[in-house]
């Protein structure tokens, strides 16, 4: 099941971002948000067991993915 962003701007996005919002930004299920969490490219951090993606590292790694190709 894809998962409806609620988040209408980048400005609305928390300053850091929890797997699930990530998901929810992109349109894509947890865990393909997790698999991406895992990957060497993307912006992600270990906080205890949690992980979180910084808001500015996260939309910069999207600026990024969109000048590629």
């Amino acid at each position: 099941m894809m998962n409806k962003s609620s988040y209408k701007t980048y400005d609305d996005l928390p300053l850091m971002l929890s797997v699930p919002d990530v998901a929810k930004v992109l349109g894509i299920s947890r865990a393909g948000a997790y698999e991406l969490a895992h990957s060497r490219a993307f912006p992600s951090m270990k906080v205890g067991s949690r992980i979180i993606i910084p808001r500015d590292k996260f939309l910069l790694w999207i600026e990024k993915q969109c000048g590629e190709g």
